[in-house]
């Protein structure tokens, strides 16, 4: 075929908390029955799961009086109503194994003086069910997750190979490509199944609290396989970004008692949610924050032009902040020259979660535009819209929903893969269309630089879809977009013109991928003419559950256009009521 061609049974992308979960539960499930790929575009524990800090959301003591139900409430509630209600029930169900199983594998959980699983609040559960180790949880999991998947044979991992794309036909997965850095070559990888955990697109702007790397590969990739992005309108911005690099300052620092404060001195939360104050849901936090500095009551940053609030927590113990939120202490002396026990962190809300993704099921099949399985497909954790988070995702059920999807993913796909004759690759003819698709940036002479096109998308994002947001800002950023994908394809070139770890071939195409993901965030945001969760329009502010109680799917329309499906959300338990906090 003239090109290298790598099987397996299952083929994992992604080696965050989802997808290492992914591979334990088939190897723990079946063993050497089925052979596992790995591919993961930084070293296999470099995965940005690494830097979730605060915790994970569980149901763990029902006698002290929380409850599955009280879970799956808080949680459908703080989606504004649109999180499908079943996928939450199973997902709240499934939250009490995870931690145990974690904790039978060694996940080093912070404990009470008894020796019992500690619990921290975070914003918009109505009970303190948020289990954590310090304010490294990410990271200790995904050592956890590593370390077992270790007892077990029949696994390979491709460390920094870049997924360039994914191959479906007749509606059933047939393989993926990638490019290997260290030989240039763009290489098939056939399987039976695979489970897609390539996160979210949150490097779309560049005020945020993600890696470089997370740049939409995966999204971009299902789109261009003709699949839907679901609900991409609802992008989370976390209340407490540390100014002025954006670093995640975690929920945990408010859950251990931290306040928000203006530039009047006052707990300004009073304000906007006088029962949680800071503990209500992000959506909540984050358009009260921008509030305050909108009508003047916050601090500049000189450097930076930046405008922010302080985070304090000179009122705590010195001792409580040094066992419980030794990374927050380090990251604020470090990147602002603050000491959060002598003064207050400067903070506003920062890009953090994208709530929407490729389209599924509640068991994390990948669907078609029609509402079927794409057999053989699976997606898990960020890059997963099932839907648990609806337009707002409450702090600490992310890394569980990371748990749960990789659990369920991981199994289906083994399950799937036992069934199969044998991996069906593509033709021959896109097999060379994939080399070209790849290499085309390379042999331009002269152009645009990628690093521009992507610095002037960043802007777009920040300024046009952040916390607040107005239709015609949102066309003009769209119209924006749209011609930034246009120099991308007729006026980017790629320098470096060799094929050794080209890495400005790579940030050529994470850059497409955004630009794709982007345009469809844009056209689903301004389509959507309501205010719900994440999404605030001062131009539409009430929530309208008549027109809008429905996901948005986007998919590919031709080329370069955006077609916008809807379907209903699934409710089986609440109606939907207003939130108050």
């Amino acid at each position: 075929m003239g090109i290298n061609v790598i099987e397996h049974d299952v083929v994992i992308v992604g080696s965050g908390i989802a997808g290492l979960r992914a591979a334990v539960e088939i190897k723990r499930k079946y063993g050497e029955r089925v052979n596992v790929g790995i591919i993961s575009k930084v070293q296999l524990m470099r995965s940005h799961s690494v830097s979730a800090e605060g915790g994970t959301a569980a149901v763990i003591y029902r006698e002290e009086g929380d409850s599955l139900s009280l879970h799956s409430w808080d949680t459908v509630k703080g989606s504004d109503f649109l999180a499908d209600q079943d996928a939450v029930w199973l997902f709240t169900k499934l939250a009490p194994e995870e931690v145990r199983l974690l904790e039978h594998w060694g996940m080093p959980w912070s404990r009470r003086p008894d020796g019992r699983l500690a619990l921290r609040a975070f914003g918009g559960h109505s009970f303190d069910r948020t289990l954590f180790a310090g304010d490294k949880t990410g990271f200790y999991e995904m050592q956890t997750l590593y370390n077992k998947l270790l007892e077990y044979e029949g696994w390979e991992r491709y460390d920094e190979w870049f997924v360039t794309n994914i191959h479906i036909e007749d509606n059933e997965f047939r393989g993926l490509f990638a490019l290997n850095p260290r030989d240039g070559d763009v290489y098939l990888f056939k399987a039976k199944a695979a489970v897609l955990a390539t996160g979210g697109a949150g490097r779309l702007y560049s005020f945020t609290t993600y890696a470089h790397t997370v740049t939409g590969d995966g999204l971009a990739m299902a789109l261009r396989a003709g699949l839907p992005l679901k609900d991409m309108e609802f992008i989370q911005f976390h209340p407490t970004g540390l100014v002025p690099s954006g670093i995640l300052i975690s929920e945990a620092a408010r859950g251990e008692g931290g306040y928000l404060r203006n530039n009047r001195g006052e707990r300004f939360m009073a304000r906007y949610a006088p029962q949680k104050m800071e503990l209500a849901p992000r959506d909540i936090v984050s358009r009260s924050i921008m509030t305050e500095i909108l009508e003047g009551r916050g601090f500049k940053d000189e450097a930076s032009g930046i405008e922010y609030v302080h985070l304090d927590l000179t009122h705590l113990d010195e001792e409580k902040i040094n066992e419980k939120l030794p990374a927050i202490r380090e990251l604020a002396l470090k990147h602002a020259g603050v000491d959060p026990v002598e003064e207050p962190i400067p903070v506003r809300p920062v890009a953090h979660y994208t709530m929407g993704g490729i389209h599924t099921d509640s068991y994390y099949r990948a669907l078609n535009h029609e509402g079927r399985w794409v057999r053989g497909l699976f997606v898990a954790g960020e890059a997963a819209a099932a839907s648990i988070h609806g337009a707002n995702r409450l702090g600490s059920n992310s890394t569980t929903e990371c748990l749960v999807s990789g659990r369920i993913a991981g199994e289906l796909a083994a399950e799937y893969a036992l069934r199969s004759k044998e991996a069906k690759g593509p033709s021959r003819e896109r097999v060379l269309r994939e080399e070209e698709w790849v290499y085309r940036l390379v042999r331009k002479e002269s152009g645009i630089p990628t690093y521009q096109i992507r610095r002037e998308l960043q802007e777009t994002m920040n300024e046009k879809f952040y916390v607040f947001r107005e239709g015609g800002s949102m066309r003009d950023g769209a119209l924006k977009i749209e011609k930034l994908e246009e120099i991308m394809m007729k006026e980017a070139y790629v320098e470096d013109k060799s094929r050794i770890y080209n890495t400005d071939l790579i940030l050529a195409i994470e850059t497409l991928n955004m630009l794709e993901v982007g345009k469809v965030i844009a056209r689903s945001a301004i389509a959507r003419a309501e205010s719900r969760g994440a999404h605030y329009r001062v131009d539409f502010r009430a929530r309208d559950d008549r027109e809008w109680l429905k996901h948005t799917l986007a998919t590919r329309y031709g080329e370069k256009d955006v077609r916008l499906l809807y379907e209903p959300v699934r409710i089986t338990t609440w109606r939907p009521t207003e939130r108050r906090y």
